[in-house]
């Protein structure tokens, strides 16, 4: 087993701001992978951008041996527009699953497709208890909720003058914070902070010159919010390890400093041995860790395995608080996440 280069706190935390500053909903993911190739370039190595969009860096191993692959997805929440309003608001479609009052009030993003960017904010239609009596009993649900537009606009010729239609994408403000007790507070953590310890392993290994003994795949996915992130890997795959975000709550044991192993989530089990060494790394190495069980969870090693690869595959990530919501985490759980990563790749 090739030692583990020493984590790079500063490169990671600092790329991890990056990643969560630029926005990224599902589909709409071309700019952050961009990002991505040019830093997998400045480290050495090349990113080949695969027919569906994302990107794959494959890192040549010494020995031979069974080629993993390392995963993680770019794409994060986001919304479409739907429809545009007579009064000049606009109606959303969602892209991914979550708790629509999640992002009321949120400040957003309107991506046009001549590349203009209009800001505005997500809320209900009947947005003040000051003037409708019924606010605070309506539903939740997604026809209830539009985006107000930080433009002059009265009508949907108004709308139409800026740009924007059906089919436009947007993107919810991430809004960042890196506090110095080590916590991270941040929508998108999942999956950014995943993608963050990949790269950080890149950059280790770049720093080190070292040479991991079978050959690693790094796959950037970009539609596993909606399921299918990762229903391609590349054929020479024979186990796959996806970085995505720990959950936390109920019987779960995870925390936001512990590296969580899930065994099993709402596609069955993981592979039994490929979990077995990852717990043995996670001991040996005297991580914070949990082994836990996700019965509302996808991943990405799940769509490979339903998109029929004969391939074993495990999940592993930092636990994240609040998942598709107002997320945070803690260094601790990346730095964890970053050490079993890296120990499983290069043993």
């Amino acid at each position: 087993m090739a030692a583990i280069p020493e984590y790079n706190r500063e490169y990671t935390l600092s790329l991890l701001k990056q990643l969560l500053s630029t926005p990224s909903p599902t589909g709409y993911t071309g700019r952050i992978l961009e990002d991505l190739s040019k830093e997998a370039e400045r480290l050495g190595y090349t990113m080949e951008r695969l027919a569906k969009g994302g990107g794959v860096i494959r890192v040549e191993g010494t020995d031979g041996g069974a080629p993993l692959c390392l995963s993680a997805h770019v794409d994060t929440l986001g919304a479409m527009v739907r429809s545009v309003s007579a009064d000049g608001t606009l109606a959303l479609t969602s892209l991914g699953g979550y708790m629509m009052q999640s992002i009321e009030n949120e400040y957003c993003t309107v991506h046009t497709r001549q590349g203009e960017e209009i800001t505005g904010t997500i809320m209900t239609k009947k947005p003040s208890v000051h003037v409708f009596p019924d606010a605070r009993d309506q539903k939740r649900e997604e026809d209830q909720y539009m985006v107000r537009l930080d433009a002059v606009v009265k009508s949907k010729e108004d709308v139409a003058k800026l740009g924007i239609r059906a089919g436009d994408y947007v993107s919810f403000d991430a809004r960042p914070v890196f506090l110095p007790n080590g916590y991270i507070k941040s929508r998108h953590l999942d999956d950014k902070a995943g993608v963050a310890v990949l790269f950080a392993l890149l950059e280790g290994m770049s720093r080190t010159q070292t040479r991991p003994r079978r050959d690693l795949i790094f796959l950037l996915s970009n539609y596993e919010e909606i399921g299918h992130g990762a229903a391609y890997v590349p054929p020479e795959t024979v186990e796959m390890l996806a970085v995505d975000m720990g959950a936390m709550g109920l019987d779960l044991t995870c925390t936001e400093h512990d590296v969580s192993i899930c065994a099993k989530d709402s596609s069955g089990p993981y592979d039994y041995e490929m979990t077995g060494r990852l717990i043995a790394h996670a001991e040996r190495l005297k991580l914070n860790f949990a082994v836990d069980i996700y019965p509302r969870y996808g991943s990405d090693a799940s769509a490979a395995l339903r998109g029929g690869h004969n391939i074993r595959a495990a999940l592993i990530g930092p636990g994240v608080h609040a998942s598709h919501a107002m997320e945070r985490t803690h260094e601790d759980a990346i730095r964890n996440t970053y050490l079993l990563a890296a120990a499983f790749a290069l043993e």
